[in-house]
């Protein structure tokens, strides 16, 4: 066969130019991955699947580990959301090893390459009335996604972090470049995210210094990370509230500063009394409610001064309801009540400086991990969350 050396110039120009446009990828890109995915109430089973081809607008990532938060759990017990079948996990982090080629840089700017360590935040649909007037909330998107809590789908079924790897199809996703974090660090940051968020709600009530008492109830890890973000951004007197002797010697640890165990002190009126002793003799000038029990929820306007602030954090799917008295409760003492949804991508960036600023402090908030599993040890996994035994779950790829 004779080619001129005009065709053969063509030919190589051709697959030149493919090469370029191809996607980045590191050596060894694997053909399946392994989810562990949710297919009925408490039974979480590992399944693999060919890894899609990448679009020009994606990134492949190589899964090294994703906490196990509350609304995974309540997901496996009870299915809230709907989502049967679906691939958990949105705490995770992990090894970008393939990228398209429109990606350069990360949500925030940074320049993106193959190797580094990266997060995921919330996707938003762009359409509604918030993503369109009120760009900075994307976390009140009408119809906001999140890697980890998206419906499984065999064209695309690695959507969730509790995997060996994810996929982020790049229409509305947003993801960070963390390259100076480590694996622990890395995996509570979407759990910080949420504190971080919680605190700018708070900062908008104005009540909340270098000077105020705070309270917060409820210490799992929400609770827990929730001081740890305050301590770091100044506030030195925190009173901590739970039941349980593990979560209340962990406050003290990342710096609560007195401690009180529902457990022990079992009268509302008893630990009011504390908490005004230590309050100026008023009570807290703020408080963060942090448990998902609507009993709790009604005591903790009796621990608030007159003028001071709460947010509510606890109740992030429906455990059900409570019932004040809203004079006292609320006109009279003239609080100022806000609450906190997830957060927004744009909490990302201040979150990863939180995090510094903790490593720099020394508050010691990689204790909070006690227990790691892998893939196929998920079930194991929730059960040891519903048990309160440990604080932070977490599974941790091989």
């Amino acid at each position: 066969m004779n080619i001129s050396s005009s065709q053969v110039e063509a030919i190589v120009r051709r697959i030149l130019g493919e090469s370029a446009n191809a996607p980045k990828a590191s050596a060894g890109v694997p053909k399946t991955a392994k989810v562990a995915m949710l297919t009925a109430q408490k039974k979480i089973e590992v399944k693999e699947f060919p890894i899609p081809a990448l679009q020009d607008d994606d990134i492949l990532v190589r899964v090294e580990g994703c906490g196990v938060c509350g609304t995974d759990v309540h997901e496996w017990k009870g299915d809230p959301f709907g989502l049967i079948p679906v691939t958990l996990g949105h705490e995770g982090t992990g090894e970008i090893i393939a990228l398209g080629k429109n990606v350069k840089t990360d949500t925030a700017g940074k320049p993106i390459k193959v190797g580094d360590k990266i997060v995921t935040s919330v996707i938003s649909c762009g359409e509604c009335f918030v993503c369109r007037n009120q760009p900075a909330n994307t976390n009140l998107c009408d119809k906001q996604g999140v890697f980890g809590l998206i419906p499984h789908s065999d064209a695309q079924p690695l959507t969730g972090w509790f995997a060996t790897h994810l996929l982020i199809r790049g229409k509305g996703s947003t993801y960070f470049v963390v390259n100076d974090l480590d694996l622990q660090e890395r995996m509570l940051l979407e759990l910080a995210c949420v504190c971080v968020h919680a605190l700018k709600r708070a900062n908008s009530t104005g009540l909340i210094n270098f000077n105020s008492k705070v309270l917060v109830q409820g210490l799992g890890p929400v609770g827990l990370v929730m001081i740890s973000v305050l301590r770091a951004a100044g506030v030195n007197h925190i009173v901590a509230i739970d039941g349980t002797p593990k979560r209340l010697e962990m406050a003290k640890k990342l710096g609560a500063k007195t401690v009180i165990s529902f457990k022990e002190i079992t009268s509302l009126e008893e630990r009011v009394a504390i908490v005004k002793g230590v309050a100026n003799g008023v009570g807290v000038d703020f408080a963060f409610q942090c448990t998902g029990a609507p009993m709790a929820a009604k005591d903790i306007y009796e621990y608030i001064r007159r003028g001071g602030g709460m947010c509510e954090m606890g109740f992030f799917v429906n455990n059900g309801e409570y019932t004040v008295n809203p004079h006292f409760a609320m006109c009279n003492k003239e609080i100022t009540i806000v609450g906190s949804w997830d957060y927004s991508a744009d909490d990302y960036p201040t979150t990863m400086a939180f995090l510094r600023q903790a490593r720099e402090m020394k508050i010691p908030i990689k204790e909070l991990i006690t227990h790691s599993y892998p893939l196929d040890k998920l079930n194991e996994a929730m059960e040891m969350n519903v048990s309160q035994q440990g604080i932070k779950i977490c599974y941790v790829a091989d």
